[in-house]
């Protein structure tokens, strides 16, 4: 085959209407492609890259304190009978005697919840064996003991020595309370988190002046919300008990409320130039 020949076969093929397919495809992709960088270079024109520089960072500590507001105390009756059936009529009746005490006391409905209400058997066991020989013993049954524990919410807190004392002469079992907390804890925590960052501010513009350096922006932000402080409990010191026997009040007693804080550690990252 002559050269003329070969020319007009590589001619054909590029003429083909395959080959003008293909070319048409690849330059609507080709332009597709080049818009799409062209459109995101425009609208990254205005954008400033992120910023690298130096930074600092520094902590702040705010602390507020207010008054509780609710009395938080749980109590726990527990009877023991030869039946389940026995133990929980017991248990029920002790029950209903100190919710009728503490619900003249005005303490609402809701602010009274049962936490916990178990039924458990009492077993029989072998008394200690001396001797070379021991017969086989089989532990049995022996009765039941039904237990029930409330919590409950004071929120008049000069109700709080009569809610006690009127429980101690219910005769339940355990006591523990009262703690004193803030119902609403998100407006504290708030003022606190405002108090840090005013703190760590305060920090950042000495330390900038100091290094002979400018604020620019915030970069980064962390907090941290510690523990409200310890609040006063009521206890055994103070005549009421913590055991398992069953508690006698004869007179209201006196509860400090004393009061809880809380506490909230932010830290903060400015860039600086």
């Amino acid at each position: 085959m002559d050269m003329n020949q070969e020319g007009k076969q590589a001619t054909g093929v590029l003429h083909s209407p395959l080959v003008s397919k293909f070319a048409v495809a690849f330059l609507l992709v080709a332009t597709v492609l080049v818009g799409a960088q062209a459109v995101k270079a425009l609208i990254n024109l205005d954008t400033p890259p992120p910023s690298v520089g130096n930074v600092i960072s520094v902590e702040g500590t705010g602390k507020v304190t207010a008054i509780p507001d609710i009395a938080t105390i749980s109590y726990t009756i527990s009877e023991s009978a030869t039946t389940a059936a026995q133990a929980q009529d017991l248990a029920t009746k002790k029950s209903n005697v100190a919710l009728a005490l503490i619900k003249d006391l005005g303490i609402e409905d809701k602010d009274i919840k049962t936490t916990a209400y178990n039924v458990s058997p009492k077993y029989s066991y072998q008394a200690p064996c001396y001797s070379s020989y021991c017969p086989p013993y089989e532990s049995r049954i022996s009765g039941y003991t039904v237990s029930q524990t409330v919590e409950l919410k004071v929120r008049d807190l000069d109700q709080t020595g009569k809610v006690l004392s009127s429980l101690g002469e219910a005769g339940v079992s355990n006591l523990y309370g009262p703690n004193f907390v803030i119902d609403d804890e998100n407006a504290l925590r708030e003022e606190a988190r405002a108090e840090a960052i005013k703190d760590a501010r305060a920090k950042a513009k000495t330390l900038a002046k100091d290094l002979n350096v400018r604020l620019v922006r915030v970069v980064n932000f962390w907090e941290n919300t510690g523990p409200s402080y310890p609040p006063i409990y009521y206890g055994k010191a103070a005549g009421l008990g913590m055991g398992g026997d069953t508690i006698m009040v004869e007179s209201a007693p006196q509860v400090p409320v004393g009061e809880n804080g809380i506490a909230v550690t932010v830290s903060i990252t400015y860039e600086i130039r």
